[in-house]
Formats: C-alpha cells, structure tokens, sequence
C-alpha cells in the first residue's frame, strides 16, 4: 500500500496541515512531503484526485497534478469549485502541459510549476499561496460577522441603510417611509453602531459588501 495514504490514515487530514499533494507518482510525493517539512510547512499526500475529493478537510493550499489516471488535475480543480473549496489551487506540470496549465489559470488556479521544478521555487509559489488563503479567509470571517450583523438590525433599519446607500437624505427617506426624519436618524444611527460603521462611507462600504446596492464602477 502507498506509504502516503498510509499516512493520511493516521491523521494526515489533521488541522495543523494546510498543504495537500496530489500526485500519482510516489517518489514526488515523499520527495515534496519531506522538502516541505524541511521548512516548517506540514503537507499530506494523495496518489489521486479521488483519494483527495474523499478527504473532509479543508485544504488552503493544494499542490495538484495536471496528468493522472482516473480524475485529471483540470478535473479536480473543477469539482473543488463545484465544492465552492476556498483551495488555492498550484498546478504541477510536465513538458507539453503548458496549454493544460493555461486552462488551470483561466480557471482560477492560483499558479503553475512545471516539472522538474525549483524548489526555491516552488516553496516561494506556496507562501505565497498561504498568505493569500489566509487574507481570504480573514476577508471570509469579516463578511460572516458583517452578514450576522446586518440579520440583527430590525426590518426599517435594514431598509433605511439600504436608502443611504442609495444616496437618499433623511427627509427623502423618511418621506418615502412615511415616518420623520428624526427618526429616520436615530434608526440610521442604531444600525451604524450594530454594524459597527463609524461614518457614512464605511456604511456604504458595507452595503456593497452586503449586496445592498452594486458597486460603483472603477474610475
């Protein structure tokens, strides 16, 4: 049996391992598990796309093969983002697989290394990765907490902080509510302090980011 599925039964899914290999060729896999040890990145290997689909654990970084028998590397990368996986996904490439690799980016691959690689390279291409992942996740925890917030906030509150996103003043919206505009005030103000935003343009901010009202275009 492959020593790294081996592995992976003992608790290679565990959570301090944030990079998973995916490789049929097992040389590669003990290779890159033990070059990535060497600097402090803890990784688990898989010997096919199925074997790793299979894994609960949620990957921030995958280091996937673009040719391997049964899924092919394009394969996984699109049911991970049928999974709607928060993976950064590295291609691994032999020669000739340039336009597979192309695909991969256009698709959302983070980067592709073609083999025989550097692994300077390499190890550069997955702190990268990393750090990425980890803006992504903390951008994720903000959004979650930003979405509870907003759930708080009562029905008018919650139309109110749309209309001034909208650009409406207090006498616009309150005539639109049918209620005054002072307290239409002290409405905006209570949803402010429960979203957490200290002026106006961190509350448009946030709802754009909640999908109040679209962004405005870039200059």
């Amino acid at each position: 049996m492959d020593t790294s599925l081996q592995e992976n039964d003992r608790g290679g899914n565990s959570p301090d391992r944030e990079i998973a290999i995916v490789d049929d060729d097992q040389a590669l896999r003990e290779s890159l598990v033990w070059l990535l040890g060497s600097v402090g990145l803890e990784a688990a290997a898989f010997a096919d796309g199925e074997h790793f689909l299979a894994s609960p654990h949620s990957w921030k970084v995958v280091l996937l093969d673009v040719r391997m028998p049964g899924l092919s590397g394009l394969q996984v990368q699109q049911l991970l983002a049928d999974r709607q996986a928060n993976a950064m996904v590295i291609m691994m490439t032999g020669h000739g697989d340039v336009p597979m690799a192309t695909q991969a980016l256009k698709n959302g691959a983070f980067d592709f290394i073609e083999k025989p690689f550097n692994h300077q390279q390499l190890i550069d291409s997955l702190q990268s990765a990393l750090a990425q992942a980890q803006q992504r996740q903390q951008r994720n925890l903000q959004q979650q907490e930003l979405n509870r917030r907003f759930a708080m906030l009562r029905p008018k509150e919650q139309q109110i902080i749309r209309l001034v996103a909208q650009g409406m003043t207090s006498r616009e919206i309150a005539q639109q509510m049918a209620i005054s505009a002072k307290t239409v005030e002290v409405y905006r103000q209570k949803a402010m302090k429960t979203l957490g935003a200290n002026n106006l343009a961190e509350l448009v901010r946030q709802a754009v980011a909640l999908g109040l009202v679209a962004a405005l275009p870039d200059a």
